[in-house]
């Protein structure tokens, strides 16, 4: 047992705290290769990752100078957090260590001295330590490193930033044999899977579980007022949401989108007639204001503040007593995350409401109760490392000096999300990165890298290594202009607008940005410039942000409600909901895939509930109208959710097995991959990574427009002449894996066995008849248009029988 200094226990008793059991046994297990430790939010999982560093530290004489610690936050933010609180036991017990955060933010000046004389203990973010492995003197630099803590391991472990980083410590491993891994979460479903994620192939992990504390206090509101049978505003919980807000400290409201999250904010600023202090923060903000909102919340001098995923992760909000999610969560352990931000203590639960936006999402809800009683989270298994951050990968090792091809696979094999990769796909990326491939070798500006007499590999040109790390990251943000409030000189920045949604714009059009109504006035130099318009209607607010889908898990909870007999559980305007749907048609269920096939409106119409997440349901519509047509059903067009896909045209559909026939989704969907844009989406990312395109160079960052003309012509050129290469196989994967979501498409088909109803119905159905306001709905401005939405949802619930 690891015996804590005199200095740390006064320090702990000083301050009326005891030494966790969990952070007991981090002391104890200090010394083990790879430790994850799995903890309750606000239970001091931070501090029990610390601590070893700090007593390590403290032991040594004075503390010599050289990098002991590298800790690695998804979040900027997060990571300045951290040093201001891990300051505060280092300056009260006095001890002689010096800490630092290195993010893009960092002064560029404050970099290279970091480079020259690291501190004690350095916070960074995966992007930041990637470029720092890219440098010629990083042994020197992580010569003395001990140990590197991963903060919000399962954050990392879901995206392409948490295979760039496991190949970032690979490369540390072989400078430094020694180092041990440390990873941190409070909401993992699957421990042993972040364990071989994080962990090198030659190594065990260690996991420890903290106590998880008592259960969340978390309800569904419920209202007076039935939410809407379509939308996601919400708006009708407004006057609920505001007197909660008035009954506690702070409470953060959560969206799952920066436009929902903008348009609540502004109608609960115009509801809140005692003016309470109430913030916005989400990722399309301008820096400086979302810094301001969170020193505001540091001070619990705001009572809510409304916001996205941008609050999702670590920060300690203390005076935190209440977590409200707007919408349907869509995904459990994501639910469970943001419901921590609450009562962020030990032992203390944690206290949140669910606000379904509309009548399905009460469901929704429901199931979402039920699985975070039962401590049920969601997750889908990680597949292997992707190839495109390996390319990048090798062209960082390129630029750190000369590498042996051999040495660097084995290097590469040691991460744990590419155990498996075979030689053969290794020497594929190599030769991606040498040349470009068969089609591309001719081009100078893809010949990157050469092999030397002494069979090491080199960069061709060692001038490319400042291009190589100017593009250094996955992250693929979506192409956005700068707001700026207009003024002779350059107004005062609001955040960022879709390149799209900005190309739509005509002068005097208005909008919301941080809560802001601004009325567009020019597009100058790459910049939005607007005025304040605040006595107008905006015409909407569109930031991309993150559209969830609902996991196959959540998605499976729906399903087994909607087979009881009853629903005591569901508010009443709910359960007569149901009720009717299975008197008129039947509810789905898990073992069959139900099709309603019915006229409505001189159109005929089917609906297909295949609960397989939006995505997959878009992809679902996409591939059914091309089967459509081609049996001559003239398909007008489609609509889906994340539980149904609704489509139109002009001839019904009365037999279901040619258009669900599995070998013919696929091979239309092999069809349709092959002349669309969304490819070509998704090559430019994975180009972008692979760095086969540069977004930045050292003239200027090209343009959203700029890098897709560039992207189409490699696209279109590689699938003409060479359509083999390694980065088309890869958009291929990626396009299957991501938006399109085939995969749920087949889980669907396999979870039905085949087993399909399709009904014949002489009308829309209850639950059908929600989505067609989703097809029908477009952006709202003023009462007239809400009057006429609101009419035409009266008719379509009288045609399906509900007349409440």
């Amino acid at each position: 047992m690891c015996d804590v200094p005199e200095t740390f226990t006064d320090w702990f008793a000083i301050r009326g705290w005891h030494i966790h059991p969990h952070q007991r046994d981090m002391l104890d297990h200090a010394h083990n290769p790879t430790t994850l430790l799995i903890a309750p939010t606000g239970g001091g999982k931070t501090l029990a990752g610390f601590l070893p560093s700090l007593i390590e530290l403290s032991l040594q004489s004075n503390a010599p100078g050289g990098l002991h610690t590298l800790y690695i936050s998804p979040l900027k933010a997060l990571a300045a957090d951290i040093r201001r609180n891990l300051m505060t036991p280092i300056d009260e017990m006095g001890l002689p260590i010096r800490v630092e955060d290195r993010t893009g933010d960092t002064p560029s000046s404050r970099k290279r001295r970091q480079r020259a004389d690291p501190p004690h203990i350095l916070l960074t973010t995966p992007e930041s330590l990637a470029l720092l492995t890219s440098y010629e003197d990083a042994p020197r630099m992580f010569a003395g490193l001990q140990r590197v803590i991963i903060d919000e391991v399962h954050a990392l472990a879901e995206s392409k930033r948490g295979d760039q980083l496991m190949l970032a410590l690979s490369r540390l491993q072989g400078l430094c044999p020694n180092l041990r891994r440390v990873g941190l979460s409070a909401t993992v479903e699957d421990p042993q899977a972040i364990a071989s994620f994080m962990s090198s192939a030659s190594d065990p992990c260690t996991i420890l579980q903290a106590d998880p504390g008592p259960d969340p206090d978390i309800a569904m509101l419920e209202t007076e007022t039935p939410p809407p049978w379509a939308g996601g505003g919400a708006a009708y919980a407004i006057p609920a949401v505001l007197e909660h807000v008035k009954a506690h400290k702070t409470t953060l409201i959560f969206h799952n989108t920066r436009a929902q999250a903008e348009l609540f904010f502004h109608n609960l600023w115009l509801a809140n007639d005692e003016a309470l202090p109430i913030g916005i923060h989400h990722g399309s903000l301008d820096r400086q204001q979302r810094e301001r909102v969170e020193a505001a919340m540091q001070r619990g001098d705001l009572r809510a503040i409304v916001c996205t995923g941008s609050l999702d992760l670590g920060i300690d909000w203390g005076d935190v007593d209440l977590v409200i999610q707007i919408g349907a969560p869509k995904n459990v352990k994501r639910l469970v995350q943001r419901i921590g931000r609450a009562n962020h203590r030990y032992n203390a639960p944690s206290k949140a409401l669910l606000v379904p936006a509309n009548r399905f999402e009460v469901v929704e809800c429901r199931a979402a109760l039920q699985a975070v009683r039962a401590h049920d989270l969601d997750g889908d298994p990680r597949g292997p490392g992707p190839l495109d951050v390996l390319c990048q990968h090798i062209l960082i090792a390129a630029c750190a000096g000369p590498f042996d091809a051999a040495g660097l696979y084995q290097e590469v094999t040691q991460a744990g999300p590419y155990t498996s990769l075979t030689q053969d796909a290794f020497d594929a990326c190599l030769e991606f990165c040498a040349t470009g491939g068969y089609a591309l070798r001719a081009y100078d500006q893809w010949q990157r890298l050469q092999k030397r007499s002494d069979g090491l590999w080199q960069l061709r040109d060692p001038r490319s290594a400042r291009l190589i790390r100017m593009n250094i990251g996955t992250i693929q943000d979506t192409d956005t202009l700068k707001v700026r409030m207009r003024r002779a000189r350059g107004g005062k920045p609001l955040g960022e607008i879709e390149e799209g949604f900005a190309a739509a714009l005509t002068p005097g059009d208005t909008f919301l940005i941080g809560g802001r109504i601004v009325r567009f006035d020019a597009l100058r130099e790459m910049v939005v410039e607007v005025s304040r318009d605040a006595g107008r209607t905006p015409k909407i607010a569109t930031f991309m942000g993150t559209k969830f889908a609902t996991s196959t898990q959540l998605s499976d909870r729906i399903l087994a409600m909607l087979a009881q007999d009853d629903w005591p559980e569901l508010p009443s305007h709910t359960r007569d909901w149901l009720d009717l749907q299975r008197q008129v048609s039947h509810l789905p269920s898990k073992g069959r895939i139900l099709i309603e096939s019915f006229p409505h409106d001189q159109r005929e119409h089917i609906c297909v509930y295949g609960f397989a997440g939006r995505n997959a349901q878009q992809t679902l519509g996409l591939l059914l109208t091309k089967r459509m047509e081609d049996l001559g059903l003239a398909p007008l067009g489609f609509v889906a959710t994340d539980y149904a896909t609704l489509i139109w045209g002009l001839e019904p559909v009365l037999t279901a097995d040619a258009l669900f026939d599995p070998t013919g989704l696929r091979d239309g969907l092999e069809t349709w991959l092959a002349g669309n844009a969304l490819m070509k989406r998704t090559f430019r990312a994975s180009a972008t990574i692979a760095g086969l395109i540069q977004r930045n160079t050292p003239q200027a960052r090209k343009s959203g427009r700029q890098a897709t003309f560039s992207s189409d012509i490699l696209y279109d050129t590689l699938a003409k002449y060479d359509p083999d290469h390694l980065l088309l196989e890869i958009t291929r994967q990626e396009a299957m894996r991501g938006l399109i979501d085939f995969g749920r498409i087949e889980d669907m088909l396999a979870r039905s066995r085949g087993q399909k109803s399709l009904l014949r119905l002489p009308r829309v159905t209850p639950l059908a008849a929600p989505l067609f306001l989703e097809a029908g709905r477009t952006p709202v401005q003023g009462a007239a248009q809400n009057r006429l939405l609101e009419e035409e949802a009266h008719k379509l619930m009288v045609a399906a029988g509900l007349d409440t």
